[in-house]
């Protein structure tokens, strides 16, 4: 478990982002309830350590959605939710960034979202928290603020879905592998994020008050590379 700590940003192979797992986040983009969850993946490449900035492409409005990750260290497919668990190293908490206006398009043309969630620095993400850290994933804190106010602020025992259930869900359908992070949805409270704002993150566990992981991250223009230009009127 010590290896994936030190490695999990740079050799995991995927990352599963579930979507419309908090009822109020569904609730606020009018989204329907999922009668399972609801995964797409992202780029390893998008990955940005705290500290970093994001890099807004030109035209895009980015939105935030913080969220708690979960990095697996003992892949398996077809995991049953008694032993999802058992898969899970430890945790993170990450930023899943998307190209909000670039995502409205795109879904009302039925076309898919990998551009949306899959530009470089995408990702935020924390170091690594040990299982054994963590009293129960299933009760933790987590919040965004943005240039010290905050925009988010949630408790995973708010998921639609719980953890093992999207463990088993998505393990039915592809082989996890040590290393991939499943990033488990956000609550509410989604917006943009701005070239010169500063973002600050924290999971905290409620029962024993201590903080586990913190995530800083800034933002700026990128220059050159994607230019988002929305279809034209008809």
């Amino acid at each position: 478990m010590t290896s994936i700590a030190a490695t999990f940003v740079r050799n995991g192979k995927k990352i599963v982002a579930i979507g419309r797992n908090y009822a109020d986040h569904v609730k606020e983009l009018n989204n329907a309830v999922p009668k399972e969850p609801f995964f797409f993946l992202k780029p390893t490449s998008s990955y940005l350590p705290s500290g970093g900035n994001i890099e807004i492409p030109r035209g895009i409005v980015a939105h935030h959605e913080v969220e708690l990750g979960l990095v697996i260290g003992r892949g398996g497919r077809d995991i049953s939710q008694a032993d999802s668990l058992s898969h899970i190293a430890g945790y993170a908490l990450a930023v899943d960034m998307t190209a909000r206006n670039l995502q409205d398009e795109v879904k009302k043309k039925g076309l898919p979202w990998s551009a949306v969630k899959g530009f470089d620095t995408f990702t935020p993400i924390s170091t690594f928290v040990p299982k054994s850290e963590v009293t129960d994933p299933q009760n933790l804190d987590l919040w965004l603020k943005i240039n010290g106010v905050v925009k988010q602020d949630g408790n995973t025992s708010k998921m639609i879905f719980a953890i093992p259930r999207l463990i088993e869900h998505v393990s039915s359908i592809m082989t996890l592998e040590e290393g991939d992070l499943i990033l488990t949805g956000t609550p509410s409270g989604i917006g943009a994020i701005n070239p010169g704002d500063r973002i600050e993150c924290a999971l905290a566990d409620p029962t024993t008050k201590r903080e586990l992981a913190k995530l800083e991250f800034g933002a700026v223009s990128r220059e050159g590379g994607y230019l988002y230009q929305p279809a034209p009127a008809k």
